[in-house]
């Protein structure tokens, strides 16, 4: 192999390293944006989750606001909004990944009939 084709070789994969540390950054922006989305979706499940298990507590006379609370994952029940007036609506915040994201609220509703009406 001549001198000049062994630099030339060497001179890329400088350049592919540098190209590489350049992507690094978008690449865990990327990996960042979708867990923050998965812990949207599980926030969202949980309120649903919540707000059907007071939907329930509410059909047999229960207290639907404690039912729901209780249905909560610990991290999501401090500053949950459950509202019991006829549907039963559970609002909890979206857990934030990084602090200079802002504070956004998901809200999920259920409402259970009772067939003897």
């Amino acid at each position: 192999m001549s001198p000049s084709i062994a630099n030339s070789a060497r001179r890329e994969g400088g350049t592919a390293s540098v190209e590489l540390i350049g992507a690094i950054p978008f690449l865990l922006l990327a990996i960042l944006a979708a867990a923050q989305v998965g812990v949207a979706g599980y926030a969202l499940w949980s309120a649903g989750t919540a707000a059907r298990a007071g939907a329930r507590a509410q059909l047999v006379g229960g207290d639907a606001a404690k039912a729901a609370r209780r249905a909560l994952p610990g991290v999501l029940r401090d500053g949950a909004e459950v509202d019991d007036d006829g549907a039963i609506s559970v609002r909890v915040g979206i857990p934030r990944l990084l602090p200079a994201m802002p504070r956004l609220k998901i809200r999920a509703g259920a409402s259970l009939e009772d067939g003897d009406g």
